[in-house]
């Protein structure tokens, strides 16, 4: 059984890793469950993780993700859904990124004041390359069944052995089925509705955002190794548990909690939605 000092070290190894680079992108707020694998190693995301060229996000059923990168744009993640981070690159001069989504449902948005930063970036949805100049988009990847849809600005997509197809207007979507391109269509606003819901973090989900002050207090065990136990289960499972050791009657406890929630609200739906797996049976909220 691991001890608690290596607990703590895994817990905070991934932001460490990137303390003395500059930063390319950060984890803004989680629906959970989500991992990310770097190296060969799966653990749980936390928000504030820091990430770099090389990772994979991974989220669960009912998960959501969402990311910024270095030039202020977002980008989101829907569930059961795979973003691997081909090529990251925040220099001021240039900012270069190429996303992979190997399955699911994303969104990538620039805000105003991105917009006017050098950059280039491309997002690739299985065999479709959209390469994006200030804009926002969505799109889906799923089994043979590819989805762009321009929301705002200009985009040119791509697939392999096809013309590049250009998006100027918007609500264009570009559609792949089953290996052929489809006609450049336009979407209904009550469907972008639809499928940009299927990309957001949904309020009263036990979301966990950048720098929120509730936590949920799940078990307290004397014994360290029963606190091990559960706090390996949760992390197996895409929660980012800790391990709080605390001293109560002259007798130290082993507190396992899920830290950074932005509210009681959010606090509260996370212990309903854990009370009852994994040996959970009297969640408590701090904060």
């Amino acid at each position: 059984m691991k001890s608690l000092l290596l607990v703590v070290a895994t817990t905070l190894l991934l932001p460490i890793e990137t303390a003395l680079a500059q930063v390319a992108a950060t984890i803004e707020g989680v629906q959970m469950p989500a991992w990310v694998e770097r190296a060969g190693r799966r653990v749980p995301i936390i928000p504030g993780m820091e990430l770099r060229a090389g990772d994979q996000v991974v989220t669960g059923a009912g998960s959501r993700l969402l990311v910024k990168l270095a030039d202020g744009s977002s980008v989101k993640l829907g569930e059961n859904g795979q973003l691997r981070f081909a090529e990251l690159s925040p220099a001021r001069e240039l900012f270069k990124a190429a996303l992979n989504v190997l399955e699911g449902a994303f969104r990538f948005t620039t805000d105003l004041a991105a917009k006017t930063r050098k950059r280039e970036v491309s997002i690739r949805a299985a065999q479709v390359t959209a390469g994006i100049r200030g804009t926002d988009l969505w799109g889906r990847s799923r089994q043979g069944n590819e989805i762009v849809c321009l929301i705002e600005g200009e985009i040119e997509v791509v697939a392999e052995g096809e013309p590049a197809v250009s998006m100027n207007q918007p609500l264009q979507f570009y559609r792949r089925i089953e290996g052929k391109a489809q006609p450049i269509g336009t979407v209904e606003k009550a469907q972008l509705e639809q499928w940009s819901a299927e990309t957001e973090l949904q309020a009263g989900k036990g979301i966990t955002r950048r720098g929120g002050r509730f936590s949920v207090l799940l078990a307290t065990a004397d014994e360290q190794n029963t606190a091990l136990a559960l706090y390996d289960e949760l992390r197996n499972a895409g929660y980012p548990a800790e391990i709080w050791p605390v001293k109560q009657a002259e007798k130290l406890v082993y507190v396992v909690r899920i830290r950074q929630l932005p509210s009681r609200a959010e606090a509260n739906a996370l212990a309903n939605q854990l009370r009852g797996k994994f040996g959970i049976t009297e969640p408590k909220i701090s904060g």
